[in-house]
């Protein structure tokens, strides 16, 4: 078989040189192609043009005979694309052309009959929304499944207590349950706006072609009904000039990717010999080249990096379309290097989060030893004061304080382990009682306000979150 490379010069200037006497500079064809970064769009290249073809039929465009040939075609080329046999060339600048080339060197005048109601404008517009569509619905299952193993891991630790921080100093106790549910109601906002997402990219560009519409009787709803829109788009000139939705998709992503960073530094952090929560699995650790007792969290740390990526791509395609007037820019071939970059960074590093989440082991002494330094169970003093004793709370932040103070003097490790006489010297009225109530598990059983720390509160809404999981 022809492999095509010795036609795709003379192929690719018959497509749209007919004005030119003379060949593109090499580095004008360098920087023109985009074939090496949109080959990604070929299945939905192949998608659109079997629905062009198949509406263009319907019409009375094209004869059943062009369509039927020019359906068999793309089946053939889809099937060489996937054996790695298709000869795909720089010289035809982007995947459009190279599948149109191909398709009319298989089946000949059928094949250049295709673009017929249509342009590269409408053509690459539905390609990428269909691909940015699919890998919007893709980053949602894979933060479905994080959240599922988060559930995992919260429902494990409803009661294992550990420091609550502020300021990344110890502020009050909570649990671990409780930590890790706040990742939960994170990453289920992002899946709401991924989801949202969707709604904005379900409208199909096909037949807007450059820009102004086209004269051909063409059935953009059943174009649009073919390729699982919900509707084509309502105006050609935002059909071919608009990235908003890949600008919301990216935007999506990279709040959802700093919600994955966040975590990723507690990982770091609680894996540290410093903090001593955690470890992790030797399949999520990495060593060193020189220091052999060293275990690496790698994969949290490029994590972190890959937040930046994602977050500075969405920028660079806003940046990309600010100060475009309509419709189309040939600007706008960027947008699908920086948008399936951030994809890729996105799937790997929720990917890699899931694994880390579902295998690392914690370490519940070492989180309740922690949570008792600082003394974080002086607002539960402060609390009973204010309860017991009716003391404004001001005067009871003052007195605690001065408690606090004494225990500090003293060395008392922790505030339910004071002496009372001392306690009392700063307010008589304070109780054994009071004192009994501020261990760390005393501290965090009294937090059941709706939402808070208390191990009832956090299993009710691991329930809950794991209902709406299976219910979404």
């Amino acid at each position: 078989m022809d492999d095509g490379h010795s036609k795709d010069n003379q192929r690719g200037q018959k497509m749209w040189g007919g004005r030119f006497a003379a060949t593109p500079d090499q580095i004008m064809q360098q920087i023109n192609a985009s074939i090496d970064v949109d080959r990604r769009l070929w299945r939905e290249d192949v998608a659109g043009s079997k629905a062009h073809a198949a509406m263009l039929g319907a019409v009375g465009v094209l004869s059943a005979q062009d369509v039927t040939a020019i359906h068999d075609g793309l089946d053939a080329i889809a099937a060489e694309i996937e054996a790695g046999t298709f000869p795909f060339s720089v010289e035809l600048e982007d995947i459009h052309l190279n599948i149109e080339a191909r398709l009319t060197e298989r089946i000949g005048d059928a094949g250049k009959r295709l673009h017929t109601g249509r342009s590269r404008n409408d053509q690459v517009a539905t390609d990428f929304r269909l691909w940015v569509k699919a890998a919007v619905d893709g980053a949602d299952d894979a933060v479905e499944a994080l959240i599922a193993a988060l559930l995992v891991r919260a429902g494990e630790h409803v009661a294992t207590i550990m420091p609550g921080f502020t300021h990344l100093q110890t502020a009050q106790p909570v649990t671990l349950g409780h930590h890790l549910m706040a990742y939960v109601e994170m990453f289920t906002r992002d899946r709401s706006r991924l989801i949202d997402c969707i709604a904005h990219i379900d409208e199909c560009p096909l037949g807007a072609a450059a820009l102004a519409g086209t004269p051909w009787s063409v059935d953009r709803h059943m174009t649009a009904v073919a390729l699982g829109f919900r509707a084509p788009t309502r105006n050609s000139m935002d059909s071919v000039g608009s990235r908003d939705f890949a600008m919301e998709a990216l935007n999506a992503l990279a709040i959802c990717a700093v919600h994955l960073s966040r975590l990723a530094e507690e990982l770091v952090l609680w894996s540290s010999p410093q903090f001593g929560f955690a470890r992790m699995s030797d399949q999520w650790s990495t060593g060193s080249s020189i220091m052999p007792q060293k275990r690496n969290p790698d994969a949290a740390e490029l994590i972190r990096a890959k937040a930046a990526r994602i977050a500075g791509n969405a920028q660079s395609l806003m940046m990309i379309v600010k100060a475009l007037p309509l419709t189309y820019a040939k600007d706008l071939q960027d947008d699908k290097a920086l948008t399936f970059e951030a994809f890729d960074a996105f799937n790997l590093s929720v990917a890699a989060m899931r694994g880390m989440i579902e295998t690392i082991g914690f370490d519940p002494a070492a989180m309740r030893r922690a949570a008792t330094l600082g003394y974080s169970t002086a607002t539960d003093l402060a609390d009973w004061l204010v309860r017991a004793l009716n003391m404004p709370f001001r005067e009871a932040h003052h007195v605690t304080g001065a408690v606090v103070k004494r225990a500090e003097v003293l060395g008392v490790a922790e505030l339910c382990d004071l002496p009372l006489a001392e306690a009392q010297a700063i307010e008589p009225r304070i109780t054994a009682d009071a004192l009994a109530a501020l261990s760390v598990e005393a501290s965090v059983a009294a937090r059941t306000s709706y939402g808070g720390t208390a191990p009832d509160q956090v299993a009710a809404r691991v329930a809950e979150a794991k209902v709406r999981l299976a219910n979404r």
